[in-house]
Formats: C-alpha cells, sequence, structure tokens
C-alpha cells in the first residue's frame, strides 16, 4: 500500500462511468479492516447511487441554502459556503457517495459528559481509518475519491434525508477519475515531528 499511499489523490473531477458492485463493496471491506478503539467497529457506510442520488443532492443543496438565508448552524463558516455549493457539484458527478457514520455517536449538538467525550473521540478515530483504508482500496483500484466534510453545511438536511440512527461524520464520493492532479504541499517531517529520549 505505499505505492497507493504516495498516489492518493483528492478527485473533483470525475467520468460517468458506473462503478462495479464488487469494486464498491471491496472498498467498503478495506474500511472495515480498519482498527478501532476497544474492537467497537463504530463505523457504518451507506451507498447512493442512481436514482436515490438526486434526492441527497436536494437535501444538501436545501441546506446549504439555509445556511445562505442566515439560519447558519456554523455561523463562523459562513465564508466557505461557495466551497460547500462546488463539493455538491462534485458529488453530482461522481457516480457513487457513500456516506460514513458512527454508529455509536451522539448528535453534533448535543452535550456530553467528559466520559462520552472521551469515547466520541476514540469512536471518531476508528472512523477516520476506516475511511483513509476506504480512499488507498479506491486507489489500488484506479478508482478516484474524495473524502467530504462540507456535510455540515447540511447536517440536518442530510441527517433527516438518511433517515438513520448514529452520528453522521463524512461522506466519500467515488468514480473514475478525469483529472491527475499534482502532489499538494506537505509539512517537512522536520516540521512535525519531536524526538524525546
Amino acid at each position: 500500500m505505499i505505492k497507493e499511499i504516495m498516489e492518493r489523490r483528492s478527485i473533483r473531477k470525475f467520468s460517468s462511468q458506473p462503478i462495479d458492485k464488487i469494486d464498491i463493496l471491496h472498498i467498503i471491506e478495506s474500511g472495515t479492516k480498519a482498527p478501532s478503539a476497544k474492537n467497537r467497529q463504530p463505523w457504518k457506510f451507506i451507498v447512493v447511487q442512481g436514482n436515490a442520488k438526486e434526492k441527497m443532492l436536494q437535501a444538501f443543496y436545501n441546506g446549504v441554502q439555509r445556511e445562505e438565508n442566515g439560519t447558519a448552524c456554523l455561523p463562523g463558516s459562513v465564508q466557505f459556503i461557495s466551497g460547500a455549493r462546488y463539493t455538491i457539484e462534485i458529488m453530482k458527478q461522481a457516480p457513487v457517495i457513500i456516506f460514513v457514520l458512527n454508529t455509536m455517536g451522539k448528535n453534533m449538538f448535543s452535550s456530553m459528559t467528559d466520559e462520552d467525550r472521551v469515547f466520541e473521540v476514540c469512536n471518531i478515530q476508528s472512523v477516520s481509518a476506516a475511511i483513509q483504508n476506504m480512499l488507498l482500496a479506491a486507489t489500488e483500484r484506479k478508482i478516484g475519491s474524495l473524502w467530504i466534510c462540507d456535510i455540515y453545511f447540511a447536517y440536518q438536511e442530510l441527517c433527516k434525508w438518511l433517515d438513520h440512527d448514529g452520528e453522521l461524520l463524512a461522506a466519500i464520493a467515488l468514480g473514475y477519475p478525469e483529472e491527475q492532479p499534482k502532489p499538494r504541499p506537505r509539512k517537512k517531517i522536520e516540521e512535525v515531528v519531536e524526538w524525546m529520549g
């Protein structure tokens, strides 16, 4: 997987070529092989494609519009709304969208005890490891991917549309890439590593 780690890119232009169900299942199964805190495996994956995608995109669009109309859940992030609109356009192109839920998570707006917060952080780390496995498995199959966090601009609308228990954490767009982005700049190793002892 070192090759895939080095070659993985965030793809924002996809062809309309469908992805075989076997490849989707392989990608998701790769996610389920990630380590998880106390082996809780707190993930659930909802695959959206075909006609269902149109309804999902409408829910996303409605949420973004609500944010723009002054009832923002994320008032400090309003300057990023144009990015969320761009994300909707990217998702329109991608043949497959996978929503990733933390089945043990609390609603984003609920209060938490200190213990709840520790469980939440551990479970989010576990789900994030699953997402990374999925992105690498997609790369290995020459399928492009984009890890999407702009869903938080339409969090309520998407949760209502999904109608599932658990905390919505992210979405992943999948499709055959129609671009080959160059690597994005990375911090130098000396900037991110500190040695002790």
